[in-house]
């Protein structure tokens, strides 16, 4: 498809066995709200990157290892839309 940009959605998450301190908050304050059945928030990033082609796949997993994320605390999924 010609002049139509690909677009690839990036989400970045903490780790399961990080503490979320943002989440915990998030979550204390919905309960405030009255959602009181709220178990668990967790907070990340979500990202969308716009292509004129198709990026290299190796390259994309590089950015969002490298850039995008801190691997030591978070983990990333890459969706091609």
């Amino acid at each position: 498809m010609l002049g139509v940009p690909m677009k690839v959605d990036v989400v970045v998450m903490p780790k399961q066995s990080v503490l979320d301190p943002q989440g915990v908050a998030v979550r204390n304050a919905l309960k405030d709200l009255g959602l009181d059945s709220v178990e668990s928030v967790r907070v990340g990033k979500f990202l969308e990157l716009e292509f004129k082609t198709l990026p290299d796949e190796a390259k994309l997993q590089e950015v969002c290892r490298d850039l995008l994320s801190n691997p030591v605390i978070e983990e990333y999924t890459i969706r091609i839309a």
